[in-house]
């Protein structure tokens, strides 16, 4: 069966990589994603809200009114499960209906949280590129819907920014690395990209 999967995400063109924060399944197309990285200080819940108030921000700039959706109970096991097919707890949603999905993963004393902001929809695409048997994933909120256009990552990016200044550090600017970082991230990103990784039990 597993091998059937891949033959069909082959032929849509579609690679597979594997989150460490773990999480349900997103087709990463037309989205964007974004991702914070920072010293594990407080509970997650704390943590998560905080990013909650710099995206909800951010997106309230761009012109989207999103808010943490009211859902009680754990978040769902990690799964083949599309992602988008219902709101968690505190995820981003407009009139109900989940815009951003996010996952925070702590090691070390340090996070990252990461998610995916739907621009348009095609997350339904998880139910026909896996052979198990899934639920329909009901229309979600995109950016698209909301703004009547499709904005840029970078404009989003210049939106959180203006956030992070506003909630955090008024001197936040923009940073463009170093070569430590890029070092760093040239050796991760052979790691996540071999299959041990990707398949691991």
């Amino acid at each position: 069966a597993l091998n059937q999967e891949m033959k069909a995400l082959e032929s849509a063109g579609v690679d597979i990589v594997r989150r460490p924060t773990g999480g349900r399944a997103v087709l990463h197309h037309r989205e964007i994603t974004y991702a914070v990285a920072m010293p594990a200080e407080g509970a997650l819940r704390e943590t998560y809200e905080r990013i909650n108030r710099l995206l909800t921000g951010a997106l309230l700039r761009l012109g989207a009114a999103a808010r943490p959706a009211a859902v009680e109970g754990r978040a769902p096991a990690p799964s083949l499960a599309p992602c988008f097919e219902l709101p968690t707890r505190d995820e981003l949603v407009v009139d109900g209906r989940k815009l951003v999905g996010s996952a925070q993963w702590r090691e070390d004393g340090a996070l990252v949280q990461h998610g995916s902001i739907l621009v348009d929809d095609d997350q339904g695409l998880v139910r026909e590129l896996t052979l198990l048997p899934l639920p329909p994933v009901p229309p979600p909120a995109t950016l698209r819907a909301i703004l009547g256009r499709a904005p840029s990552s970078r404009e989003l990016a210049g939106h959180l920014l203006d956030a992070l200044r506003v909630a955090e550090d008024p001197e936040a600017a923009e940073w463009a690395g170093d070569d430590a970082l890029w070092a760093d991230a040239d050796r991760l990103a052979a790691r996540y990209a071999d299959d041990r990784w990707t398949w691991r039990r």
